[in-house]
This record gives structure tokens, sequence and C-alpha cells, in this order.
């Protein structure tokens, strides 16, 4: 009978220690009414409407100077967007998408005979750890570590207006 109730004993232990490994988290705290990032800070702040939640260190695109205008451009882009998807399956971790291009971003790329370029996100690092560069790496992505994204994650909503500031 002991020998039954230890093994219950660590099995329920071990199922609970699996679930505190996912890169899943909950929040249960304010809630995140916008983003604000500084490019040249390296700064992402989230707030609940003027109290900063959370203040994270990212890294952006290999060329962050300026707005993001074209397809391939390397920069992250300036200007008021929303988060507008999700990916838990993310290369990248987890990732949250930013609304990014706008009608005046594809407006713009298109008189000038290019590709406003897409698919910009707040994400963590490539899964396979090949990626060891410095801190501008992205094709114009903000990124922040796993453990950051998971929290963000969990804290942010699909909705959420996030402003990019140069």
């Amino acid at each position: 009978m002991k020998l039954t109730r230890r093994a219950t004993l660590l099995g329920a232990a071990a199922v609970a220690l699996a679930g505190c490994s996912g890169k899943f988290k909950t929040y249960n705290g304010p809630e995140v009414t916008r983003i604000v990032v500084y490019k040249d800070r390296r700064r992402m702040y989230l707030l609940h409407h003027d109290e900063v939640l959370k203040d994270y260190k990212i890294g952006l695109g290999f060329a962050p100077r300026g707005h993001k205008q074209f397809e391939g451009d390397g920069k992250t882009p300036e200007g008021s967007y929303i988060i507008d998807r999700r990916n838990p399956n993310s290369d990248f971790h987890l990732s949250l998408g930013i609304s990014y291009p706008n009608k005046a971003d594809v407006e713009y790329a298109l008189s000038q005979g290019k590709k406003p370029g897409g698919d910009i996100f707040i994400h963590g690092r490539r899964e396979s750890k090949r990626d060891r560069r410095g801190s501008d790496w992205t094709a114009g992505c903000i990124w922040v570590n796993n453990r950051q994204i998971e929290t963000i994650y969990a804290m942010v909503r699909d909705g959420t207006p996030i402003d990019i500031h140069p």
C-alpha cells in the first residue's frame, strides 16, 4: 500500500511540474490597453492606460532606422497599428502579429513600384537556436527572449493598439 501511495504522489508531482514547463502562461492582472515601442531606446512597454505593467529590452529588424516601406528592407515599421493575430506554432517560439501594412503603407509601396512586405510580429528566438546574431537581426519584427514572449503572449489580446516610435 505504501509503494502505491508513493508512486501516485510522484506521478502527480511529475504531471504538475510538466505543466509548469510549457510555453503557454496565464495572466489575470490588469488589461494591457496599449503597447508602446521606442526603437531608438530598444524598449517596449505594456501599458494599462498610463501605468507601465511590463518593460522589455527588444531587438529589431536588421536595418532599424526609419519606417518600413518595402519588402526586404529590414526596417521595423513606425506608426500606429494593432495586434491582429497570434501564432502559437511560430518558428520563433510564440508570436503576436502586428497589422502592418496598413492602407497608407500599401499605397506608398505600390506608388514606388514595390511590395510593402508583411508578416511583422513580436516574437521570441528561433526554435532551432541557430540565431546567435546581435540584437537587430529580424526582417522587420520586434523580438524578445522566449520567456518574455511567453508572458507577453499571455498578457496581450488581439485588438490591442501598438504605437511604434523611431
